[in-house]
């Protein structure tokens, strides 16, 4: 087994690293008299099904014996209140100086002790889809939020008869198991939006107070994704496919960026038939550095609605909507309201089935990393020579935000932001996702910068990336030098001028890079803190950038 779920008598004991203060007590409230097993997708749909607020649409689920449904499930949706994003100040990791581990257990037991009269659901899954890595996670959920439940048993790998043969067969780590605690019902007069309490390095979490089920993915993979780090992988938030060519060579290629940047486009994108594709996923996998296999962690998508009109064909591959609309049809049936009307930030879950040549691990090495960024001095395409420069500029991913996230009032929501690597759920020192991006770029992968949004005024259309996705596999690009270790390729309407305007732009978008680097040396008591190679990569960059 991958994960310790069972010790030893003599194991158990203060010294063992697998123990802390809180892990005890977030694993102790799993065996409490008022929780019950759930363990099966079937049993969590009928418990959703007839949950206060659920609404029944009479879309069907499609091919639901294939996913571990019965025959007439239909497709369910439920919908939160005021807040329909992640709220990332919400979140506390313990081992980060400044963070009293003392205090946020105290706030757990708490919390604990007043769920005692509510019946808690355990249900159990994995993360991980391949024998190399499968992680088993818990996690107890009130009645009340049976579709949190439902949900959760649906995004990730609920233990089939399959998986758990592959579970027991997997390669094991020194790790215990997943455990979290979650209940959408407490409040906390100085935590109005709610509370994300992790251990990461004993792999438990609380989630107190929140209600939208991103939270509740996103802080299962926080935590396993903490595990691939500390076990030789990098931790991807991001998607990954194969381009298998007509010669028969294959290119693999990922492609990191925030929601609506363009990463779930460009991992599904069809290609006009040119290529025979094999999707790894679009949110969440890890690349091994043994041999730069790519491993998926989950089988379903958690997709937004707002590309997806009533009458998409992909909306058949949908298993549940959340904080979506309703209405009626002309034939009087109970149907989806999508495109974001009721609210910003509506989502679905979609099945595996949605990308029709899904893979759980693609064994051929990675080729290429594309870093998808919205800045407006960047052309549509930069290709980055240098490891260390390319590594840099993942940890200064550019982007706007998104309605994914509920932001507190003073942050403006149009600014341009950076997010290392395109993951705010890291739980480790930033410098081991620098390094292991380095290194894969070291060992010959190559690494790329798609500006998806505008080319200083001018709308970079998604047909264009998606082409210029396809002249890279193709080696068809030619690379003309630009500025230190940076190549671009001449488009019309996309060539980047050399006037002293545009030159202190560019100058400017690279000195923010920069300044945000110098400023994370002093972030999180210095957990974000970069090698100084960061800082002397982008400093030449700056100063090769003239007329």
């Amino acid at each position: 087994m991958a994960t310790k779920e069972f010790f030893n008598i003599s194991e158990i004991s203060k010294t063992n690293p697998l123990f802390s203060r809180i892990r005890i007590t977030i694993e102790t409230a799993f065996y409490r008299n008022n929780v019950e097993l759930v363990t099966s997708p079937k049993e969590a749909y009928k418990l959703a099904k007839n949950s206060p607020g659920t609404i029944v649409t009479d879309w069907n689920v499609y091919k639901p014996g294939l996913l571990g449904l019965d025959n007439d499930t239909k497709v369910l949706m439920f919908n939160d209140g005021a807040v329909t994003g992640r709220y990332a100040a919400g979140r506390r990791i313990i081992g980060t100086p400044g963070i009293d581990e003392n205090m946020y257990a105290e706030i757990i037991r708490e919390a604990i002790y007043n769920s005692r009269y509510k019946k808690m659901y355990h249900a159990i899954s994995f993360t991980g889809l391949s024998k190399e890595f499968m992680v088993k996670n818990h996690i107890l959920i009130p009645k009340g939020h049976e579709n949190l439940l439902y949900n959760w048993l649906l995004n990730f790998q609920y233990p089939s008869s399959e998986y758990e043969k592959m579970y027991q067969s997997s390669y094991q780590y020194n790790e215990g198991d997943i455990y979290i605690f979650t209940d959408p019902d407490w409040n906390h007069p100085n935590y109005p939006l709610g509370l994300a309490i992790f251990d990461p390095q004993h792999n438990c979490a609380a989630i107190l107070g929140m209600r939208y089920f991103g939270e509740f993915k996103k802080g299962t993979l926080t935590l396993g994704w903490g595990i691939a780090n500390r076990n030789n992988y990098v931790a991807c938030h991001g998607g990954l496919k194969k381009f298998k060519k007509e010669d028969n060579s294959c290119f693999v290629a990922a492609f990191f960026g925030l929601s609506g940047s363009g990463k779930s486009t460009l991992t599904h994108a069809k290609h006009a038939g040119k290529y025979e594709i094999t999707v790894l996923h679009d949110d969440a996998f890890i690349i091994s550095l043994n041999d730069l296999s790519s491993l998926a962690l989950e089988p379903s998508y958690f997709d937004k609605t707002a590309d997806y009109p009533s009458d998409s064909i992909d909306n058949q591959y949908l298993l549940t909507i959340q904080n979506c609309g309703a209405t009626k049809d002309d034939q009087g049936r109970i149907v989806p309201v999508m495109e974001d009307i009721r609210n910003g930030n509506g989502r679905a879950i979609k099945s595996k089935l949605w990308s029709s040549n899904r893979v759980d691990k693609i064994e051929e090495p990675i080729n290429a990393i594309f870093w998808l960024m919205k800045d407006p001095v960047l052309p549509p395409i930069v290709k980055i020579e240098d490891p260390t420069l390319a590594s840099t500029l993942g940890a200064a991913l550019t982007t706007k935000r998104t309605s994914a996230e509920k932001l507190d009032k003073n942050i403006d929501p149009n600014a341009l932001v950076f997010e290392p690597y395109a993951n705010p759920f890291r739980t480790y020192p930033l410098s081991d996702d620098f390094l292991k991006f380095k290194s894969l770029f070291e060992k010959g992968v190559n690494c790329y910068i798609l500006n998806t949004g505008y080319f200083l005024n001018k709308k970079v259309p998604k047909e264009l990336t998606i082409s210029l996705v396809e002249k890279v596999i193709e080696n068809k690009l030619e690379w003309i030098d630009w500025y230190e270790n940076l190549k671009y390729t001449k488009i019309d309407g996309f060539i980047p001028p050399k006037d002293e305007n545009y030159l202190h732009l560019l100058k400017e978008s690279i000195l923010k890079r920069l300044k945000f680097i110098v400023l994370k040396k002093s972030k999180n008591g210095g957990r974000d803190k970069l090698p100084e190679e960061a800082e002397n990569s982008l400093e030449k960059l700056i100063d090769s950038i003239k007329d």
